[in-house]
C-alpha cells in the first residue's frame, strides 16, 4: 500500500510539473510575441533590447526546465515508469541506508561495557546492557548471553544463527533496487527500438529518406536510452555504498561474535 501511494504521489507530482511547464511555455509565447510587436515600432532600439532578453533567457534556463523538456520529448509512456523505478528505487535505497547507519555502533565501547556487566553484575546485568542497545551487534550479543546455562556450544550456535537472521535483514529491500537497475535500461532500449521502429514506419509511409522525417523517432530513442542509463547509473551508486556498508557490519558482527566467545569462555572459568 506504502509503494502504490508513493507510485501515485509520483504521477500526480509529475502532472502538476508538466503543467507548469506547459503553462511557461505558454508564457514565453506570449512575451515573444509582445518582444516582437514592440520590435515592428522601434526597430534599432528593440534589437538591442531583443538581444539582451535572449541572452538572460538562455542564461536563466533552470537545469529543472531542460530536463522536463527532455522527458516530455521522450514520451510518458517509457520515460514515466523508468522515473518511478529511479524514485522508489531511491526511496528504499534511502531507507536501507538509514536502517544501516542507526545499526552501527561503537563496537570497542560495547564490549568493555559488557565486560564490565559480566564483572559486575553478571550475565543478567549483561544481557541488559545488551537489550538496551540498538544494532545486530548487541541483538547477537544478547542472543548469545540467554542461552548460556545452556552452554557455551548453545551460545556459538545461537551467535550464528542470530548471525545469520540480522544478515538477512540488512540485505532486506537490495533486491527491488537491483531489478530496478536492471529494468530502467531495458525499457530505455525498448524505447530505443520502438523509436527507430516509428522511425522506418515514417519513411516506409513518405517512400523517401529525410532527415527531418527521422528525426523525431530517432531522438525519442536516444532520450528513451538515455533516461534508462541514467536511472541504473544513480541507483547502481546506491545499491554499491550499501553492499559495502552491510560487509562492514558483517565483518563486525563476526569479530565481535569471536570475542563474546572468548568472554564467555574466561567467564566461565571463574
Amino acid at each position: 500500500m506504502k509503494k502504490l501511494f508513493l507510485i501515485l504521489s509520483v504521477a500526480m507530482f509529475s502532472l502538476g510539473t508538466v503543467d507548469a511547464f506547459a503553462q511557461d511555455n505558454a508564457n514565453e509565447g506570449a512575451a515573444t510575441e509582445q518582444a516582437a510587436a514592440t520590435e515592428q515600432a522601434a526597430v534599432a532600439e528593440t534589437t538591442t533590447v531583443a538581444d539582451v532578453d535572449a541572452e538572460a533567457t538562455i542564461a536563466g534556463e533552470s537545469m529543472h526546465h531542460v530536463m522536463m523538456q527532455k522527458f516530455l520529448e521522450g514520451g510518458w509512456a517509457w520515460m514515466l515508469p523508468i522515473l518511478i523505478f529511479l524514485i522508489i528505487g531511491l526511496a528504499v535505497a534511502i531507507e536501507r541506508i538509514l536502517y544501516l547507519s542507526l545499526s552501527t555502533i561503537n563496537s570497542k565501547k560495547f564490549i568493555a561495557q559488557i565486560e564490565e556487566a559480566l564483572k559486575n553484575g553478571g550475565i543478567d546485568a549483561a544481557m541488559e546492557v545488551a537489550r538496551n542497545t540498538r544494532g545486530p551487534i548487541a541483538s547477537i550479543y544478547y542472543q548469545g548471553l540467554l542461552r548460556y546455562n545452556q552452554g557455551l556450544d548453545a551460545v556459538e550456535k545461537s551467535i550464528v544463527s542470530y548471525g545469520s537472521v540480522q544478515t538477512g535483514q540488512m540485505e532486506s529491500g537490495l533486491t527491488w533496487i537491483g531489478l530496478f537497475i536492471a529494468l530502467s535500461p531495458m525499457l530505455g532500449f525498448m524505447g530505443t527500438v520502438v523509436g527507430m521502429i516509428d522511425a522506418f514506419d515514417a519513411i516506409q509511409a513518405a517512400g523517401d529518406i529525410s532527415p527531418t522525417m527521422v528525426a523525431g523517432g530517432i531522438k525519442v530513442a536516444l532520450l528513451t536510452t538515455l533516461m534508462g542509463l541514467i536511472a541504473a547509473v544513480i541507483l547502481q551508486l546506491f545499491y554499491n555504498y550499501i553492499v559495502s556498508k552491510i560487509d562492514s557490519l558483517v565483518n563486525e558482527m563476526e569479530d565481535t561474535s569471536i570475542t563474546l566467545t572468548d568472554i564467555l569462555t574466561a567467564y566461565n572459568k571463574k
